[in-house]
């Protein structure tokens, strides 16, 4: 029971980051408690906020976040609500469409639709240099996108069309999600761009402009206050470096992966 007295809460669930399974990401073994807790501190209001500061990044753990997300709203019976920050592109989009409605800033990074890979060819350089490659292999293409190999057109088509696969499913995704809210133009939707959030409310990708103070007081009363749910902060000798350095120097190593990445 709310006493006069006291003020509504909404619980805001803090996305911000890279999306990616390591350490210090956001992925679903770090944000399981996190959202577990989120849904409890919604049980009187039932409305959750996704605060989300995200460029993107695993499409696994992309979709593993959204539908578990999915999953606790439809069991609690909780409304989501997001609202994208300064960019929430890509597998942060994703994860905003797990909200009933999105908001965002009008100049906040929105979209990407897309799926990227890639990586480095070294085969002429290794040539170059006399250098011989010695590899072996049991199964035909064990050493498939081999970066020290030329690049094989099978390779190439299969590698497009695990691309074009993954990002049907994001289109699916935000398809479902979205519904009629889209607009008929969808190729300029779907073609991996990513646009401001005003180009974003007239394509139907966000339903209007609010910060998360202004989207907490419309669900909770003008006395309403953000509950701000976060993982836990690193612990050891992670705390005292910088989080720019680690992500960056992290960031770096991930781009040499050739996994599909939301970004």
């Amino acid at each position: 029971m709310q006493l006069p007295w006291q003020k509504p809460k909404i619980p805001v669930l803090a996305l911000r980051g890279i999306i990616a399974p390591r350490p210090g990401a956001i992925n679903l073994e770090a944000y399981t408690a996190p959202i577990e807790r989120a849904f409890v501190l919604a049980k009187r209001s039932k409305n959750l906020v996704l605060a989300i500061e995200s460029p993107g990044g695993s499409a696994v753990q992309s979709d593993l976040i959204g539908q578990f997300l999915l999953r606790r709203a439809k069991e609690t019976g909780v409304a989501i609500t997001a609202v994208i920050g300064d960019v929430g592109a890509s597998g942060g989009y994703w994860l905003a469409c797990a909200g009933a409605k999105i908001y965002a800033n009008r100049l906040s990074i929105v979209g990407s639709i897309g799926v990227v890979t890639g990586g480095f060819g070294l085969d002429q350089f290794i040539a170059r240099h006399g250098i011989e490659r010695r590899i072996f292999t049991a199964g035909e293409h064990k050493r498939r996108l081999d970066m020290f190999a030329p690049l094989r057109a099978e390779d190439e088509a299969f590698t497009r069309e695990l691309l074009d696969d993954a990002h049907g499913m994001f289109k699916s995704w935000v398809s479902a999600q979205r519904g009629a809210r889209l607009t008929a133009e969808q190729g300029k939707i779907f073609d991996g761009g990513y646009m401001l959030g005003e180009r974003a409310l007239s394509l139907g990708l966000i339903d209007g402009f609010g910060d998360v103070d202004t989207i907490v007081k419309q669900l909770g009363g003008k006395n309403a206050k953000p509950l701000w749910v976060r993982p836990k902060p690193p612990r050891g000798i992670m705390r005292f470096i910088t989080r720019g350095a680690v992500e960056a120097a992290l960031e770096a190593a991930e781009e040499r992966l050739s996994g599909p990445r939301l970004r």
